[in-house]
């Protein structure tokens, strides 16, 4: 890598450093997705649960006897707060995504000795 120019070597670390933010975007999206899978298993279970029953709600490290309907809402606005943030770092995803490529395909062509097309 010491012979290649600094503004080469200076591309391919923003490349590494682009491929590890979209690792964490996907780890991030990952365990929103989960955490939606789970929310809405919950609520599937509480459709089956009469309205008089018991039900508990993990409040911190405790759990709270709450209504169903509390519950229920609580755990929709939940999903739909996980998924506008899914859908944000999906867009941050393609975003990046696109620059990446972008960049590599500088890279690409100047380790190739071709000018890139739109390099000043």
């Amino acid at each position: 890598m010491n012979t290649l120019s600094p503004k080469i070597q200076n591309q391919i670390a923003q490349l590494q450093q682009m491929q590890q933010q979209m690792q964490t975007i996907g780890a991030q999206k990952s365990q929103y997705e989960l955490a939606v899978r789970e929310a809405r298993r919950a609520t599937e279970e509480l459709k089956d649960v009469p309205d008089d029953n018991a039900v508990f709600m993990s409040v911190g490290s405790v759990l709270m006897q709450k209504k169903k309907e509390e519950v229920l809402a609580k755990l929709n606005e939940k999903i739909e707060t996980l998924e506008l943030r899914i859908k944000s770092l999906e867009k941050q995803e393609t975003l990046l995504q696109g620059k990446f490529e972008q960049l590599q395909a500088q890279v690409k062509q100047a380790l190739e000795g071709k000018p890139a097309p739109g390099a000043a």
